[in-house]
């Protein structure tokens, strides 16, 4: 009986105990149909007497009948009620008696009621404690909100309605998101949440309360929260106490503002990271929009000229108060050209800060500035002040207010300018390096992929690091190439050395893989190719005589294949880290794989390896970079990754950035490559593989099983193509190979048709003469798949083809 509980661990000196109290049970009616012996004593009234009557018409003094109703009101609402009502005893006096009401819920979703109750004379500090509640309501000045554990509001006091522009009661069933900013609302909301699961306070904490109503009105408020729970622990929600701290932010703000510029302005030798901490650190402290524009050679690194103020400028940062661009703001990275008469035009000729205080007065006509002026729509007032180097202009910032209402001041020109000047020093230390640096990302964005198409056989995810955190890059690579049978190449390699002969040698080596890999070679054979390359590549450089430095004379690589149908991984490795298996039971591996020499020595051979992968296994390939410390081995690194990838319950994007968080420097010593593969596998009813007799029969055979299987998953469209190319491919096989023919169809994102034979003898395309009986098969194939090709294996070779499912498109 939901209620009843309340009744354990008893204490005798609560006038509510059932040793000293009152207790009725009331139907949903208000009926009585439950009558305590302590009822009958105290009251006076047997129980045959009440049961079956209506408890508010035969007990309640007529004084007290509209309370009842408020009674019944609360109940229905908030679960529940107490307060005090005058009762009528058996011998007609009326007496005033302290209630509480609780819910009981019977079996069929019937709700009564338990209602127990005590002299009020035994109650009078429960009375005190109803004054103290009541004057927390209706006079406090620090506002009061009680929510329900699902954290719907059952009550707020005056001074939170005032705050909210609301009545107390229009609150009541609400929840916060019904009046504050949906941002707001969710942080306020959470720690809430957090009270409520752990029953630690919340004490002070300052958060933004803007409300629905002025979305654009800044608002910050001081919370505090306890959990609610009754005398058995039970938890019956969270107070929260409110004060609106707006003022006293501001002011402390203001006085931070500058010292915080000064930690935070160029802590980079990049100028567009310098810009931005400029905009940033005037937003929202100083103004509610902040733009830095930069002359158009300083922003691609060059020397500014002196007269350049009527020169094209860069947008290089743009920060405001609100989280929806403002459309008729100059975006990032656009160019533009201020005309003279502007403010930033002016600002740039002169090398003077100009003040606007109402922005209208310099747009001629009058009105709103236009697009393309620097001046977002809704901006009052403004100041621009230029950033001056060595006596020459860089640029200006441009400082707008549209949410404050008050205009800019003197004082704001003078703090604009110290932001300025602090930053200006630092751009033109950073744009000596920008030319080298977009130099660089420009060649990272080619060498290395950015993202992989889904891929039926693993979901990845991958991180790349160059060695210090420059924004260059090195010699580490990874790939996830597609290969035929649906199964997928994972690789990741590493070139000895840094910059960009490194970078340069590893997009070779990248491009090779790509060539090896459509050639369907097994790993060890790919290495070996790669070994061959990498020893003429460290020809060429010998040969050229270049500049004595850092060479690239080596490279370790990485070659695993995936296969989706058998769960099967086979890998070879050259001098590089052995692979990471996380399977799917929480057990970490390090797979049984020969070691193999590095790239470049020449002559080795190389040793693949199979291993079976349950799936939803965790696969991380790396380089060295991220195993090899300062201040640990290899050994110790690997445990240390181990370690890592175990964790449960994050996603494998989450895993990847804990990996280089657990194991990284700040600005690590060597690059870092880290690919994270889970693998899936194909479901058997996907998958259907014969193995049919080198005969004549055996194309009819094919075409027959073929095109059961199309017709048992629905592809019965292409049963004709689909037939055709089996019959090609199986009379191919049983004329020129011999041996028995496995056909095998895989149905995922595209249909996979492969006749595999024991002969190593590659077929190939040629054009039949208008006499030729036969050589048309292949051609034919060709024409009908979308792709097609051969791989061999030690045990003969196998002939592939795909086709595209009706109504999907790569």
């Amino acid at each position: 009986m939901t209620g009843s509980a309340t009744f354990l661990n008893e204490n005798p000196e609560d006038p509510f105990s059932p040793s000293r109290a009152v207790s009725a049970v009331l139907d949903p009616h208000g009926r009585i149909t439950g009558w305590s012996a302590r009822a009958e004593a105290v009251l006076g009234r047997p129980a045959r007497e009440v049961m079956g009557q209506v408890a508010a018409g035969l007990l309640v003094a007529p004084e007290d009948r509209s309370s009842v109703d408020e009674a019944v009101a609360a109940c229905r609402k908030q679960g529940g009620w107490s307060g005090v009502l005058r009762l009528r005893v058996g011998d007609g006096r009326t007496r005033r008696f302290g209630l509480r009401v609780w819910p009981l819920e019977r079996s069929g979703g019937l709700t009564e009621w338990l209602v127990t109750g005590a002299p009020a004379a035994a109650v009078g500090q429960w009375e005190i404690d109803r004054s103290v509640v009541d004057g927390l309501f209706s006079r406090s000045p620090i506002g009061l909100a009680v929510h329900a554990p699902d954290l719907r509001i059952l009550r707020i006091n005056r001074a939170l309605a005032g705050i909210g522009g609301i009545r107390a009661e229009d609150a009541r069933g609400a929840r916060i998101g019904d009046f504050l900013v949906a941002g707001d609302a969710e942080t306020i909301e959470a720690r809430l949440r957090l009270v409520l699961e752990t029953g630690e306070p919340l004490i002070f904490t300052e958060q933004p309360c803007r409300l629905l109503t002025e979305p654009s009105r800044e608002r910050l408020v001081a919370v505090s929260a306890f959990r609610m729970e009754d005398a058995d622990g039970r938890v019956l929600g969270v107070t929260q106490l409110v004060e609106d701290v707006t003022d006293r932010h501001r002011a402390r703000r203001r006085l931070a503002l500058l010292s915080a510029a000064g930690a935070g302005i160029g802590t980079t030798l990049d100028v567009a990271t310098t810009a931005d901490e400029l905009a940033s650190a005037a937003v929202p402290g100083a103004a509610d929009h902040a733009s830095v524009d930069l002359l158009e050679q300083v922003s691609r690194g060059e020397e500014p000229v002196a007269d350049g103020g009527g020169g094209p400028v860069r947008r290089t940062a743009l920060h405001g108060v609100l989280s929806a661009p403002d459309r008729s703001a100059l975006r990032i990275g656009a160019l533009n050209r201020f005309p003279p008469d502007s403010p930033q035009g002016r600002c740039l000729a002169t090398g003077r800060a100009v003040l606007e205080p109402v922005v209208g007065s310099s747009v001629p006509g009058g009105g709103p500035p236009a697009p393309g002026r620097g001046l977002p729509r809704g901006a009052h007032s403004l100041v621009v002040v230029p950033l001056t180097a060595r006596g020459l202009v860089l640029g200006c910032m441009s400082l707008w207010r549209s949410q404050l209402p008050e205009p800019f001041e003197e004082d704001d020109l003078t703090l604009a300018g110290e932001l300025a000047a602090r930053a200006a020093v630092s751009i033109d230390n950073a744009r000596r390096f920008t030319q080298q640096r977009r130099t660089a990302r420009a060649l990272q964005r080619r060498l290395l992929p950015r993202e992989f198409p889904a891929h039926p056989a693993v979901v990845v995810a991958h991180r790349y690091v160059p060695a210090g955190g420059a924004a260059g890059v090195g010699g580490d690579w990874f790939d996830v190439i597609p290969l035929s049978g649906a199964r997928v190449a994972l690789v990741v390699g590493d070139v000895v050395g840094h910059g960009i002969d490194a970078a340069a040698t590893m997009g070779r080596l990248r491009t090779a893989v790509h060539t090896l890999a459509d050639l369907d070679l097994e790993p060890d054979e790919v290495l070996s190719h790669l070994d061959d390359l990498v020893t003429r590549l460290a020809g060429e450089q010998e040969a050229d005589g270049e500049e004595p430095g850092e060479q690239v004379v080596g490279a370790t690589c990485l070659y695993a294949v995936y296969d989706p149908v058998t769960r099967q991984l086979c890998a070879a490795r050259a001098g590089h880290p052995p692979p990471v298996v996380l399977t799917p039971g929480g057990a970490v591996e390090l797979p049984e794989l020969p070691a193999g020499p590095p790239l470049g020595l020449g002559g080795l051979p190389f040793e693949a390896a199979e291993t079976a992968l349950p799936e939803g296994s965790l696969l991380a390939l790396y380089t060295n970079g991220l195993v090899d410390g300062d201040h640990h081995d290899v050994d110790d690194g690997i445990a240390r990754l181990c370690r890592a990838v175990a964790l449960p319950g994050r996603s494998l994007e989450q895993t990847a950035q804990e990996v280089l968080d657990a194991l990284l420097p700040t600005r690590p010593s060597d690059d870092v490559a880290l690919l994270l593969a889970r693998t899936r596998t194909l479901a058997p009813e996907l998958v259907a593989t014969w193995e049919l007799p080198a005969e004549a029969t055996a194309p009819a055979r094919a075409r027959h099983l073929t095109a059961e299987r199309l017709a048992a998953w629905g592809l019965e469209e292409l049963a004709f193509t689909t037939e055709l190319i089996v019959s090609e491919l199986v009379t191919n096989a049983y004329r020129y190979a011999g041996g028995p023919v496995t056909l095998r169809l895989i149905h995922h994102h595209r249909l996979i048709c492969e006749v595999g034979d024991p002969s190593s003898t590659s077929p190939h395309l040629r054009r039949a003469r208008t006499t030729d009986e036969g050589g048309r098969g292949l051609l034919l194939v060709a024409q009908l798949a979308e792709r097609w090709g051969t791989r061999h294996s030690r045990g003969g070779k196998t002939v592939w083809t795909e086709q595209l499912l009706p109504g999907h498109r790569d």
